[in-house]
């Protein structure tokens, strides 16, 4: 995806406005996704994310039950709706009303909040997808340990909560998934991959692992 007509726009140097934030700012006002979501109405430049991995992968498919980890602000939800899915987002954070999708409140790896999610889902889910990610600290190590362990996490609870032939897709960081974790997956999907969609930003080293073909070992 290309900026209209190749331009730049610049960002002044405002006092107060530390260096961080104005390259921050700077790369908002000059990234395609960034403007083509507030266009489409997507919550999220991430929504593209999930259209390209849904183009790639085949995972969203109309009817399927879908559940949405870590969904804030809920743009993948949108694009889950969108494509005909029922959804069911849940967020530590609170999200706002999403029109299609049934949001929750909580934490799920908590029991209860799973038991509320399956009844609000109406039985075992086709697709759980995880675009969860950790704060960074900058240091590669301490980075990735932290985002395979949410990955993890909603692995585990992929496990217990998916249908037969469901899909598993999580965020990770270059380096992929874990080698237990690798396992684990190769024992309960048919088939695993990696993947890097176009809207991932070319300096970030975020990754996806997108598990399909769900069987019970």
């Amino acid at each position: 995806m290309k900026s209209p007509r190749g331009l730049t726009e610049r960002v002044r140097t405002a006092k107060g406005r530390s260096t961080a934030s104005q390259r921050w700012l700077a790369r908002q006002l000059n990234d395609p996704y960034v403007a083509a979501a507030k266009q489409q109405g997507w919550r999220s430049r991430a929504a593209f994310k999930l259209i390209e991995l849904d183009e790639r992968f085949k995972l969203v498919r109309r009817g399927a039950k879908v559940v949405d980890l870590g969904a804030a602000p809920g743009g993948w939800s949108q694009v889950a709706v969108q494509r005909g899915a029922r959804v069911v987002a849940v967020d530590l954070l609170a999200v706002d009303p999403i029109a299609g999708a049934v949001v929750l409140q909580g934490d799920f790896t908590d029991e209860a909040v799973q038991a509320r999610l399956l009844a609000e889902l109406g039985g075992k889910a086709d697709l759980v997808l995880s675009d969860m990610a950790p704060n960074t600290t900058g240091h590669t190590a301490t980075d990735h340990l932290r985002i395979v362990a949410l990955a993890e996490e909603a692995l585990e609870f992929a496990l217990d909560v998916l249908g037969e032939g469901g899909a598993f897709v999580a965020k990770v960081f270059q380096g992929g998934a874990e080698r237990a974790m690798l396992e684990r997956l190769k024992r309960h999907f048919g088939a695993v991959r990696h993947a890097k969609p176009p809207a991932s930003r070319k300096e970030s080293s975020e990754l996806y692992v997108v598990a399909t073909g769900f069987r019970r070992a």
